[in-house]
């Protein structure tokens, strides 16, 4: 039975890296590995998510309703949204940090992000939180946050590797200059 990942956000914040590193790292390893990725807006900072079927019996990269094992969620909104996918005793690990839509900032409307946290709060048992704004300023990198989550859920147990797994990956991926800052992030938190 394939593991089923969802990883949503907005445009920007490095979904598709995120999902290219795992079936990537998949492939390295001889696991079967089948991804999809919706990018609609994401120059716009539009939804952005990937699904990744990983492991024997992955026929196709979708997955139904109520059957991801994890959702990596870079946004709380964007994760309220991917709920209906999570499957009873999913696991979602979730940035903290908010990012106001368009459409709220145009009509002046607030949104701060407790809100979506506290209803996740309320109908998932397995949820992790990563205050991904505090990370990135400890890092010193906004552009280090797919790592961050990253590490969060290969240390979660769900996904079929660990992080020295990742972390080749990433070192065979990303430009040389990036290599130290993302495998701090990836380590971030242990």
């Amino acid at each position: 039975m394939p593991t089923n990942i969802l990883i949503c956000g907005v445009g920007g914040q490095g979904i598709v890296l995120t999902s290219k590193l795992i079936a990537a790292t998949a492939m390295a390893h001889n696991i079967p590995v089948k991804s999809a990725e919706t990018i609609g807006m994401a120059q716009k900072g539009g939804s952005v998510f990937s699904f990744l079927r990983v492991g024997e019996g992955a026929f196709c990269p979708m997955f139904a309703e109520g059957t991801a094992d994890i959702i990596i969620a870079f946004e709380p909104a964007e994760a309220v949204r991917m709920l209906p996918f999570l499957k009873d005793g999913g696991q979602i690990i979730v940035n903290t940090h908010p990012i106001m839509p368009v459409t709220a900032a145009l009509s002046g409307s607030a949104y701060t992000g407790a809100e979506m946290l506290e209803y996740l709060g309320r109908q998932v048992n397995d949820l992790i939180l990563v205050d991904g704004e505090k990370a990135c300023a400890e890092i010193g990198s906004p552009r280090a946050l797919n790592m961050i989550m990253l590490g969060a859920a290969v240390r979660s147990g769900v996904l079929p590797f660990d992080i020295a797994a990742i972390e080749e990956t990433m070192k065979a991926t990303v430009k040389p200059q990036f290599i130290e800052m993302n495998s701090k992030a990836l380590h971030y938190g242990e």
